[in-house]
């Protein structure tokens, strides 16, 4: 009899998925979630939105046929990365349940970690350094998640966090405890 040849679970990969409204606090979460995995001996791979857009997703658009194929990309890079051993972060806006659900089905049973970074819009607005919201008020940028397109809330994601109450290293140590508990980080 073979005796089980995969690695212990805290060495298996597995993908943590922000999801929340331009400006809820993904990134920096997830860079704080980031720096507890590190030092925990865990490689982690960071998938922000913004960066993915500039270079895996060059020349979409925002119809949701683009957004829909951006995270699917997201996804997939993703799943590489876990089905490789590695630990994965993605930071996108992902509006669309359907599209987030996709790439769920892409990873093994309870290695995606959906997180829903639960911003009001309202703060959200006044956090938009990029002036993004103001633009799309404006009607210069149509198709804009919150404003113009819609945001479909997580059914029933891993976790949900706020920023308006909680700082982002306690949101981090919040999700590192459910990694934990998933067996994805050795106590």
């Amino acid at each position: 009899m073979l005796a089980d040849m995969s690695p212990p679970r805290h060495k298996q990969g597995f993908c943590v998925w922000f999801t929340g409204l331009s400006g809820a606090g993904k990134s920096v979460t997830a860079e704080a979630l980031i720096a507890l995995l590190l030092e925990r001996g865990r490689q982690v791979t960071l998938l922000d939105g913004d960066v993915v857009r500039t270079h895996l997703s060059k020349g979409l658009g925002f119809s949701r046929a683009d957004r829909d194929t951006n995270i699917h990309r997201i996804g997939f890079v993703a799943s590489e990365i876990v089905r490789h051993g590695g630990a994965v972060v993605c930071a996108a806006v992902s509006p669309y349940r359907a599209a987030r659900d996709h790439c769920r089905s892409l990873f093994g049973e309870g290695r995606f970690l959906e997180v829903f970074v639960d911003t009001p819009l309202e703060v959200c607005e006044q956090r938009d350094t990029k002036g993004l919201y103001a633009k799309a008020r404006r009607g210069e940028l149509p198709e804009f998640t919150g404003v113009s397109d819609p945001y479909e809330r997580p059914v029933a994601p891993e976790l949900t966090i706020t920023t308006t109450d909680a700082a982002p290293e306690e949101n981090a140590r919040r999700i590192l405890a459910l990694a934990g508990e998933r067996g994805f980080v050795a106590a």
